[in-house]
């Protein structure tokens, strides 16, 4: 076998993604497809990230593109903007800087967990995280959130908990599914974790995927388990909320929370895992740029009138569909409880949505609205007239 043991089950856990990705980077050549399926910008990116990043590729010094670890400047800039955000108090050495989350999370399980640990992840969730533990010889564990609602089910993650649990990770608001968690369920969540800890003799840590926090709808705050439960670490990515993806540049904060001695262990740790795990900082330029990236934002209200004008007609046309507080998705459930028959059939039609099978719920679809308005006219009527001969054909 070419291929290491774990390098096998981590190709083999995303390969319904990658699979799906290589369909869809196909459509290029297909100008009239309407493309609905990942969180890809389909406009001109924001002028003030060009402006942003145009502002910083003069040199001013002769290391100006040097090896660059976590830069102080970046770091004071989101320790200010969390404390703002979130009410805490976080200091700049409570910041790693990252290649967005993806690298973030990379360095949370550096730092916490061994081979053979267990790791609980939520169902329905992200589609990276199992195979991002698989490569690490970690054991993904699922925890399914409450049917229909998709609240977190504190209980269901409860009984996920084992002796061999070292992490378990939370995502508000929540890819797929729009939803965004309040207060009440981290305390709650706090508390399981807090006493499986001690029963367990080992202490489990709480890892909260929050790459979507500043896209919600409709005024919904946010609250971040960090200020429940001080064993948690936060990810973040910028490429949401700029809507650049390709645009690496994220961060770890540890929450402020933290009992002294491990807040001191990891914060010493963050330089040498950051190199440990393949020069995991960012490009210099993405952080210089960091002040200035701190306060752009996504056209929030132009993406609500995508939420409404998406969600509304759905809805009106009879579909099962959760009204997302917060993201840049919709997630429904497929006629006849088959997402991956109703997939096929619109993209038999020029429109393509994401299967619900990606993220182990095949019955369910996503929907992309960093799409267009023109194309979510386009694809509404399309989306609307295969559920009517689905449902006709019985």
């Amino acid at each position: 076998m070419t291929l290491s043991a774990r390098a096998s089950r981590a190709e083999a856990a995303i390969e319904s993604v990658t699979s799906f990705f290589a369909r869809m980077q196909a459509l290029t050549d297909v100008p009239d497809a309407v493309d609905l399926t990942f969180g890809n910008p389909h406009e001109m990116p924001l002028p003030g990230l060009a402006a942003a990043m145009s502002a910083q590729l003069t040199p001013r010094s002769v290391d100006w593109f040097a090896y660059t670890g976590s830069r102080r400047d970046a770091q004071e800039t989101i320790a200010q903007g969390l404390q703002s955000e979130l009410g805490l108090p976080f200091e700049p050495d409570d910041i790693a800087m990252t290649q967005g989350a993806f690298g973030a999370i990379s360095l949370a399980l550096a730092l916490l967990t061994d081979p053979g640990d267990e790791v609980v992840v939520p169902v329905p969730g992200w589609f990276c995280y199992e195979p991002m533990l698989q490569v690490r010889d970690l054991t993904p564990v699922r925890a399914a959130l409450t049917p229909d609602s998709f609240d977190l089910d504190i209980d269901a993650i409860a009984r996920a908990i084992t002796d061999r649990t070292r992490v378990v990770v939370v995502n508000s608001p929540a890819n797929p599914t729009g939803r965004v968690y309040p207060k009440s369920a981290w305390d709650a969540l706090a508390d399981v974790l807090e006493s499986a800890s001690a029963a367990h003799g080992r202490r489990i840590w709480l890892l909260s995927d929050e790459p979507y926090r500043r896209i919600r709808f409709d005024g919904i705050g946010f609250t971040s388990p960090a200020g429940s439960y001080p064993w948690t670490l936060i990810d973040y990515s910028y490429g949401k909320v700029l809507l650049a993806p390709g645009q690496r540049l994220g961060y770890l904060a540890l929450s402020p929370l933290l009992p002294a001695d491990d807040k001191a262990s990891l914060r010493a740790a963050l330089v040498p895992l950051g190199l440990a795990i393949g020069w995991g900082f960012p490009d210099a330029i993405m952080q210089y740029a960091v002040p200035d990236l701190e306060s752009l934002s996504l056209d929030m209200e132009e993406l609500t009138r995508k939420r409404d004008r998406a969600y509304g007609a759905l809805a009106d046309a009879g579909f099962t569909i959760t009204r997302p507080e917060g993201t840049f998705y919709l997630w429904g459930r497929a006629p006849g409880d088959d997402a991956r028959a109703f997939c096929d059939a619109v993209a038999a039609r020029g429109v393509h949505i994401m299967p619900g099978t990606l993220f182990d719920t095949p019955e369910c679809f996503r929907i992309s609205l960093t799409a267009t308005m023109p194309m979510l006219d386009r694809a509404i009527p399309v989306l609307i007239d295969v559920a009517a001969e689905h449902a006709a054909a019985g």
